[in-house]
């Protein structure tokens, strides 16, 4: 049987990020289906590695503690949890430094150095994380929205505007369900569909998959048309990550 991680790709965690690599590295990944988090609280850093023991952490040596506390808490997290893959992100270029840590204590994620060309060290980011296996066979990320109440959907059938609630959603597309069974048929195109995700209001077009019971509940599955606008889907992006991002803070509190 496939691991979970295998199936559902490995949660990457950024421990101390700078702001570079929170709002650039980070939302680069993010917009590349990784499954991203910042955490800035040792204990809570601990309790992910616990609960998450085959995760990926990139720590930032650079960042709140001195570099040999770094190179202590970094062994001491392989010694304790050996599935953890491991990667440092710095602005320090001392080759003294790198060999250390990819040939010494052998992090698994390798050293990237933050330059002035960011691009180079998304690339390598983008690397060790494919060489990690870290989406698994997992392409889109896909966040469960049924206790939110700030997820809706908007479409026009049988001549009236029907509200929804999203169950689901990812960039490929959506569960809904509605409080009055609109019968929507299979392969049916809705154009002008207004989804609501907090206060971001975004128009697509998308098709019925199909539907399937939820208890007394019918739920709805539409997949977006090719022609979705790709500021829609960084949107929906946006969203996913930082509605992730909230769950992951409460959990770890």
């Amino acid at each position: 049987m496939a691991a979970v991680s295998e199936l559902q790709g490995k949660k990457i965690f950024f421990f101390h990020p700078s702001a570079v690599v929170k709002n650039q590295i980070m939302e680069e990944l993010a917009q590349q289906e990784y499954e991203v988090y910042a955490v800035k609280d040792s204990t809570q850093i601990r309790k992910a590695i616990k609960n998450y023991p085959d995760s990926i952490i990139f720590i930032d040596i650079n960042e709140q503690m001195p570099e040999p506390t770094w190179e202590k808490w970094v062994i001491q997290v392989k010694t304790d949890y050996p599935e953890v893959s491991i990667g440092v992100i710095s602005s320090n270029k001392d080759e003294k430094l790198i060999s250390k840590y990819v040939n010494q204590i052998k992090i698994d994620c390798g050293f990237t150095v933050i330059k002035s060309d960011l691009n180079k060290s998304i690339v390598q980011v983008l690397e060790a994380l494919k060489a990690a296996d870290a989406k698994g066979r997992r392409k889109y990320i896909r966040i469960n929205t049924e206790k939110e109440t700030t997820a809706t959907v908007n479409l026009f059938t049988h001549g009236d505007f029907i509200n929804g609630a999203i169950k689901d959603i990812s960039v490929v597309g959506i569960s809904c369900a509605f409080a009055n069974d609109p019968n929507l048929e299979k392969n049916t195109l809705f154009k002008g569909i207004q989804i609501k995700l907090q206060t971001t209001i975004l128009k697509v077009e998308a098709i019925v998959f199909g539907s399937r019971m939820d208890g007394n509940s019918k739920n709805y599955v539409l997949l977006f048309t090719q022609r979705i606008d790709p500021e829609v889907k960084t949107k929906i992006r946006r969203y996913i990550q930082q509605n992730l991002q909230n769950k992951m803070n409460s959990e770890l509190k």
